[in-house]
């Protein structure tokens, strides 16, 4: 049986609750729910706001079932009701600079920003270009994990998958790069419990 919570999780509590779900109950998530999860993920920072993470969200189940052999069979992927594929396109954000500056900078600044944000660009390749947006991606894609555990739905990321496929079959360019795959939804069963080493263990201080 789910829960249902009287109230959002606080961060500490989502952090600590939160684990890597491979069977899901068979409920759907509510669309407001879903909406807001997104929304508090798009809220992750970005090094100068460049905002590259764009977000696949899969709820159709023949979909999810070509997923799931993109994915070497892994079940969570047809068990959990949605999954989320989250990756990074920074050719979108160099085609659409003028969205990414801020709309109260008027007119001039933000064609004066969005022409320097390209140039930023310029001398990478597409690969290179790619390779960043990743590393924004990434922080995006555990802003996800939380903001779905705060909300009292639970995950698994993944990186088990066939990029290409993933691509093909999601219709998406050459060009992007993915951070992971999420499924998500209600626990039906409690996951291993945390299992990491001490602060001492992975910390150094200077």
């Amino acid at each position: 049986m789910t829960a249902t919570l009287t109230r959002p999780l606080t961060v500490t509590e989502a952090i600590q609750t939160r684990r890597s779900i491979r069977k899901f109950a068979p409920e759907p998530i509510n669309p407001d729910d879903l909406s807001e999860i997104l929304r508090l993920a798009s809220l992750a920072p970005t090094a100068n706001n460049v905002q590259p993470t764009r977000f696949a969200v899969i709820q159709d189940p023949e979909l999810q079932a070509r997923l799931q052999e993109a994915a070497y069979g892994q079940t969570q992927v047809t068990s959990a009701p949605a999954v989320i594929v989250v990756y990074s396109d920074m050719e979108d954000v160099l085609n659409t600079a003028e969205e990414t500056v801020h709309p109260g900078m008027g007119e001039e600044q933000i064609k004066t920003r969005a022409a320097g944000l390209r140039k930023n660009f310029e001398s990478q390749d597409v690969a290179q270009r790619g390779q960043w947006g990743l590393t924004q991606a990434n922080i995006a894609f555990g802003f996800l994990m939380l903001a779905a555990r705060g909300l009292g739905y639970d995950t698994v990321p993944m990186l088990g998958f066939d990029p290409q496929k993933v691509r093909d079959l999601l219709g998406l360019p050459e060009h992007v790069q993915f951070a992971g795959m999420l499924p998500i939804g209600k626990r039906a069963e409690e996951g291993f419990p945390h299992h990491r080493h001490s602060v001492e263990r992975v910390a150094t201080f200077y």
